[in-house]
C-alpha cells in the first residue's frame, strides 16, 4: 500500500520504478496486457463484479475498502486499479511515416490539458507527441484519467533538447507551425497536408523566443471580444483537427 501511495503521489517513485497507476475499470480493462504488473480491487468491487475476470496471469489482490479508498486518487474509487509499466517511446519514431502529424508541447503544465490532448491527438490521428521537460509529468494520476485510455495507445515522449529536435524535424523537410499572437495568418490557411508539427506553449507565456524563433510559420487563432489566446488543449485541438479536415478532403478528392 506504501508503494501504492507513492506511486500516486510522487514522480520521482515513478521515474524511477517506470510505472503508474491506472483507476477504473475502463482504464484498467484498456491497459495492455503485457504491461500490466497487478490489479488491486477494494472488498466491495470483488462482491458487485464478481463476474469480473483478471487477465491470464496477472495477479490481483483484494484489499479492504477503506485501504483502497486511501490509496485512491478519486473522491469516488470505483474499487479497481493497477499498476502498469510505462513505455518509453523513442521520439524519432513518431516523424518516419510519409506525412506524420506531430504536436510539440512546452511547459504544458495543466493535467487535464495534457491529458485532454494526448485524447484529442488519437481522435485525429496525430502520429505522436513530444514534450519538453516542462511540461506535466505524464504519468500522474490526472492526467491518466484525462486521457481515457488514450495513454496507451499515442505516442509521447520527453525530449532533453527541445530546440534540436525542432531542427531536426525540419531537417526531415517537416514544416512548424508555431501557435503564436504574432501571427499573421489564421491557422485555416495554412497547408497542412504534408509533414506537420504544431507547437504549443506554456498556458501563460506561450512559447520560449528560442523555440518560436525556430518555426518556419507562425499561425493565430482569431479572436473575438477581449479573449487574447485559448487554452492550450483547445487551441491544440484545433489545430490537429484543422489538419486532419484537410488530409481528409484530400483524400476525398482522389476517390
Amino acid at each position: 500500500m506504501k508503494r501504492l501511495a507513492l506511486l500516486q503521489k510522487k514522480a520521482r517513485a515513478r521515474r524511477e520504478e517506470a510505472c503508474f497507476i491506472a483507476e477504473g475499470i475502463k482504464m484498467v480493462s484498456e491497459a495492455p496486457k503485457d504491461r500490466l504488473e497487478e490489479i488491486y480491487i477494494s472488498r466491495s468491487f470483488a462482491g458487485e463484479y464478481s463476474s469480473w475476470k483478471a487477465p491470464e496471469g496477472c495477479p490481483v489482490e483484494v484489499v479492504d475498502d477503506k485501504v483502497f479508498k486511501a490509496v485512491s486518487d478519486t473522491e469516488t474509487p470505483q474499487g479497481i486499479l493497477a499498476v502498469i509499466r510505462q513505455k518509453q517511446w523513442d521520439w524519432r519514431a513518431v516523424s518516419t511515416s510519409k506525412s506524420p502529424m506531430i504536436l510539440f508541447l512546452e511547459s504544458v503544465q495543466d493535467p487535464g490539458n495534457l491529458g485532454t490532448i494526448l485524447r484529442t491527438g488519437e481522435g485525429a490521428g496525430i502520429d505522436g507527441i513530444l514534450m519538453s521537460r516542462g511540461c506535466a509529468d505524464l504519468y500522474q494520476p490526472k492526467v491518466v484519467r484525462a486521457t481515457m485510455g488514450s495513454i496507451y495507445r499515442v505516442p509521447a515522449a520527453v525530449v532533453d533538447d527541445p530546440e534540436e529536435t525542432i531542427k531536426s524535424l525540419r531537417r526531415k523537410g517537416i514544416r512548424v507551425y508555431a501557435a503564436h499572437l504574432a501571427g499573421t495568418h489564421s491557422y485555416y490557411e495554412k497547408d497542412y497536408r504534408s509533414g506537420c508539427c504544431f507547437m504549443i506553449g506554456n498556458e501563460a507565456n506561450g512559447l520560449s523566443d528560442g523555440l518560436a524563433g525556430l518555426a518556419t510559420d507562425y499561425i493565430r487563432i482569431p479572436m473575438k471580444g477581449q479573449v487574447e489566446s485559448l487554452n492550450a488543449g483547445v487551441a491544440a485541438s484545433l489545430l490537429m483537427y484543422e489538419a486532419r479536415r484537410q488530409r481528409e478532403m484530400e483524400a476525398v478528392q482522389y476517390v
